[in-house]
């Protein structure tokens, strides 16, 4: 266990510290604080959020920040616990926990949000299970800009307040620079949480467990009758919500474990993510998954496999009949690949330009997907090419089969009440010019790692900050990697 840690001298930043969580039976979590690092330096900060959150960092030093989040020193109303949870990695069951994030406290925001603060790779806990509980500087900085980019398109996730440098190194497969992210979250709950505490059959915590989650994510169904299986349905509709919008921007997680999906219906826990260039649903980055497991084209069908899990956790709460309570499950879990493919439907007809629905828009979608894959068309690219109001050229938009399928999505949109005009600027507010791409990601990564410049990846957060705006100078960042480099593999950092 770590040594004692001193309150932080000043810490007054304007923090409205609450502690929900550790309310909850103490199975669920274990006190535990941060280990001191030898040298904490403040990598990134993100102003933006901070002003968000309601905490006024301009007033303090920078050694200060990162001495606080570093957890080097920490105010004295912190309560800092590590979370257990369990979870199916790529399909098998452990019980994991925190074994290196530690969550600091929860926060109300002036909007009145309740969010945790967490500090990932801060040292050993309860829960390590033999890891040096430590993380990479370049992992770290991932999480930090894809989450913001994730933020700026549009799409649910955890964010990224500060990354700490430790003046320490981590061995991984190489010697890497030691970091600590500040995390904030809605919740750290996650549909491995409701499983730690199924494996363990304590009913009467699990019930605890689910109508705290239900009050702080779902509290328009806390007094309704049957809230438990409104719950499961609620769950449902936002996982369904989130993985459309991931699909639509061809995000790939890259490691959908049921320890990696948040109840609040969240983007979290960045490892072997990255963005497909090329559409191809098979596509996979991650270098540990062989089998194609968690590819862009499998998401959906993963995530309903994910939430059966979750609802199995609940059987106990449906009924206590178990008969009749499989029976509730399952009835809701059928409706799932339909609220899925709803949701889905509903932002691919946004990024086509279509308002009102038709029997064969699913059609003219996959046209246009098998084009894409057929010619290895740029997925980003293709989108955003559509939405400017004349016909693209280039390669790929000369063969004969591009110009009947933009005749027959021109003959649709004949049939949409809105000006061209306005269709056209629809859609560009939802097709980006920007993403992360994975070379351009990489490239920033690299300099901030091996050389300490910190200016390719501000740039890249700037470009990235506004993914539906193109301007000239930023054109670079529209391009796709050389061929020299489609052969990309993320790695989870751990």
């Amino acid at each position: 266990m770590s040594t004692l840690i001193p309150p932080a001298a000043n810490s007054d930043l304007g923090w409205q510290i609450e502690h929900t969580y550790a309310q909850l039976p103490a199975t669920l979590f274990a006190a535990s604080r941060p280990v001191p690092v030898r040298d904490p330096h403040v990598s990134i900060l993100n102003h933006r959020l901070a002003e968000r959150l309601g905490l006024n960092l301009a007033g303090a030093t920078p050694e200060t920040l990162a001495t606080l989040f570093a957890g080097n020193q920490l105010p004295s109303n912190f309560q800092p616990i590590a979370q257990a949870y369990a979870g199916h990695q790529f399909g098998g069951f452990t019980m994991l926990g925190d074994g290196r994030a530690i969550l600091l406290c929860e926060h109300r925001t002036p909007a009145g949000d309740l969010v945790d603060i967490q500090l990932k790779g801060a040292g050993r806990t309860k829960f390590s299970r033999g890891g040096d509980g430590r993380a990479a500087l370049g992992p770290m900085l991932r999480e930090y800009v894809i989450s913001e980019a994730m933020v700026a398109l549009g799409i649910p996730t955890t964010q990224s307040l500060a990354v700490v440098t430790t003046g320490e190194p981590v061995y991984r497969q190489l010697v890497r620079k030691g970091a600590i992210l500040v995390r904030v979250a809605a919740s750290h709950i996650r549909v491995g949480t409701f499983q730690y505490v199924a494996a363990t059959r304590d009913q009467a915590s699990l019930q605890l467990l689910a109508d705290y989650a239900i009050q702080r994510h779902y509290p328009e169904i806390a007094n309704t009758p049957d809230k438990y299986r409104e719950f499961l349905r609620a769950v449902i509709d936002r996982q369904a919500s989130l993985i459309a919008k991931w699909q639509a921007v061809g995000f790939i997680h890259g490691v959908m474990n049921t320890d990696n999906m948040a109840i609040s219906g969240e983007t979290i826990d960045y490892g072997p993510c990255a963005f497909m260039n090329s559409y191809d649903p098979g596509t996979v980055f991650s270098s540990i998954d062989h089998a194609g497991r968690y590819a862009y084209g499998n998401q959906p069908q993963i995530a309903i496999w994910n939430l059966a899990r979750f609802a199995e956790t609940l059987l106990p709460l449906f009924a206590t009949d178990s008969d009749q309570a499989i029976a509730i499950a399952t009835e809701i879990l059928r409706e799932s690949p339909a609220v899925f493919e709803r949701h889905w439907l509903a932002a691919m007809r946004r990024k086509l330009g279509l308002q009102t629905q038709e029997a064969d828009d699913l059609e003219l979608l996959q046209s246009l997907l098998d084009w894409m894959q057929q010619t290895g068309a740029d997925y980003t690219n293709t989108w955003r090419d559509l939405s400017m109001g004349v016909m693209p050229t280039g390669e790929n938009y000369s063969e004969p089969a591009f110009a009947e399928l933009y005749a027959q999505w021109q003959e649709r949109l004949s049939r949409e009440t809105e000006p061209r005009a306005a269709i056209y600027a629809a859609m560009q507010s939802v097709n980006p010019a920007y993403i992360p791409r994975n070379h351009r990601v990489e490239e920033a990564l690299t300099a901030a790692e091996e050389s300490d410049d910190l200016l390719p990846l501000q740039r890249l957060l700037e470009v990235l900050q506004h993914p539906f705006d193109e301007v000239a100078a930023s054109a670079p960042y529209r391009e796709p990697p050389p061929e020299s480099e489609c052969n990309y593999q993320t790695f989870c950092g751990t």
